[in-house]
């Protein structure tokens, strides 16, 4: 039986490798958008091709990694996500990328409801925060990592078509290894439920489950956000990318230590300062809330070292906040119905952001992004109210 920190190595892996696949698109935007002549609206539908797909596919993918099991699961759907990032590179269009990113999306909506899902399977609640910060921290890692390395192979190649081909392979390396190393038969919870499991029905009334879903609805926007625009953000306020490469980075790096930070923050309260799980939980995602609201300033500086630096802090705050939401499922739900519960959220976060995606093109078309920043500090209070008053221990399992 291996190890549960390989099992949160590989999920790791797992998810640094998922956002390199749809960090290509995106550290390409500003040249494709002038190779095929898009604009900030057109480049939004190929934003919420992925996105619809990603929303739907969690509320599906969810439900069935809880019937299938984690192992087979999650191995599926990085062998078919890998092989539609390869295939990304005979697009030739709009739609044509839309499409494939449509299919992008629905393949790795399956990484993080099945990553909650092994989580609960292998770690006792005082090490699931560090377990949620080690695998989502992937996701920061393969957007620092993505500027360099797609522009690199772009450059070597002399196109940008090798970067989706050799990035996409990096998936089905993985699958090899996690078949190789996850058992076929997951160890016994590590500690009991604190609900029963219920039915989708029944989780569709769960205050508890709503809570996880609002919350991250109203908070996950925001990351896409810098994910997908962050790029054509910095070109529209005068910087070239190129020149900004040692900058670029530095929100990814930030929302990588803001995992750990809120994952080891939460686990410290719990194990050294006898906190309860709940209140150590809520405790990170207040100070996250509030950190985010630093992305407003960034309106008003012009300084590129400025910038980088308020959206770092609000990519740190993020990271901190959602690895407590994504940690919750564990706390609240027994193993069978994390990944339904964690789909459920993440459904949730999907069509948030494809409303979101839709009006930062048509805002950034017709006016700027500077009400997008604005907006971007003031909707995660939402996420946060929304934690508070509909998870509460004498609220937690009443459907």
């Amino acid at each position: 039986m291996p190890s549960r920190w390989w099992i949160a190595a590989l999920l790791f892996a797992s998810t640094t490798i998922n956002y390199l696949d749809r960090q290509t698109l995106n550290v390409l935007a500003p040249s494709l958008k002038t190779e095929f002549h898009w604009t900030n609206s057109d480049f939004a539908l190929i934003v919420m091709a992925f996105r619809a797909a990603y929303g739907l596919g969690q509320l599906l993918s969810g439900r069935l990694l809880d019937r299938v099991g984690t192992r087979t699961g999650l191995a599926a759907a990085v062998t078919a996500y890998s092989g539609i990032a390869i295939l990304t590179s005979l697009a030739t269009g709009l739609y044509s990328f839309a499409a494939f990113r449509f299919l992008l999306g629905l393949g790795e909506s399956a990484n993080w409801p099945g990553a909650a899902k092994a989580v609960a399977e292998w770690f006792p609640k005082h090490q699931r925060g560090w377990a949620v910060a080690i695998y989502d921290s992937g996701s920061a890692i393969g957007g620092a990592v993505a500027p360099a390395l797609v522009l690199g192979l772009a450059f070597w190649f002399g196109s940008w078509r090798p970067a989706f081909i050799v990035i996409g392979a990096l998936g089905l390396v993985w699958v090899f290894c996690w078949l190789r190393v996850y058992p076929r038969t997951p160890p016994p919870a590590p500690d009991g439920p604190v609900l029963p499991a219920l039915k989708w029905g029944k989780l569709a009334r769960s205050r508890a489950a709503w809570g996880i879903i609002l919350g991250r609805t109203f908070s996950d926007p925001v990351w896409f956000f810098v994910s997908d625009w962050f790029a054509i953000f910095l070109v529209a306020r005068g910087f070239q990318l190129e020149n900004t490469i040692a900058g670029f980075w530095a929100p990814f790096l930030a929302a990588d230590l803001g995992n750990f930070a809120g994952g080891g923050f939460s686990s410290w309260l719990i194990g050294s300062c006898g906190w309860p799980v709940e209140r150590s939980r809520k405790f990170v995602v207040i100070l996250g809330g509030l950190g985010m609201t630093s992305l407003a300033a960034a309106v008003w500086t012009t300084s590129f070292f400025w910038l980088v630096a308020l959206f770092a802090v609000g990519t740190f705050s993020y990271a901190a906040l959602s690895t407590m939401i994504l940690t919750l499922p564990t706390d609240l739900f027994e193993p069978r119905a994390v990944a339904t519960v964690s789909g459920m959220s993440g459904a949730g976060a999907g069509i948030g952001t494809i409303l979101t995606t839709f009006i930062i093109g048509a805002v950034a078309d017709r006016y700027s992004f500077e009400p997008v920043l604005i907006a971007a500090s003031l909707v995660p209070l939402l996420a946060v109210a929304s934690v508070l008053w509909l998870i509460s221990s004498d609220q937690t399992g009443k459907t």
